[in-house]
């Protein structure tokens, strides 16, 4: 699959904004669209969830893990496991799913 930069769909997700890019059948590639006051309250889903910090600050939780991520930082989270998200500095994240999110497409 090629989605070109228009052919993206967009989406809202727990008052956040993102872009659904390519989507396989193993995985799902998303554009997080994060503005300051974004906060995914602690939630967990049967899938794999990794990423990248584009740009902007952001705390995630998770496990026994509490970090500050900036530019250049990536995550991995395991699936089933709680996590939440709050924006300190609106950015830009690029999230990759295995499998792809269901409620996502």
């Amino acid at each position: 699959m090629i989605v070109k930069q228009n052919g993206s769909k967009h989406r809202e997700f727990k008052g956040v904004n993102f872009d659904v890019l390519a989507t396989g059948d193993k995985s799902m590639v998303t554009k997080m669209n994060y503005k300051v006051g974004d906060k995914v309250p602690l939630h967990s889903h049967p899938n794999e969830q990794s990423g990248y910090v584009i740009s902007g600050k952001y705390e995630i939780k998770y496990a026994d893990i509490q970090a500050i991520l900036m530019e250049g930082d990536s995550y991995s989270i395991p699936e089933n496991i709680e996590h939440s998200w709050e924006v300190i500095v609106g950015g830009t994240v690029i999230d990759v799913f295995t499998p792809p999110r269901k409620d996502y497409v």
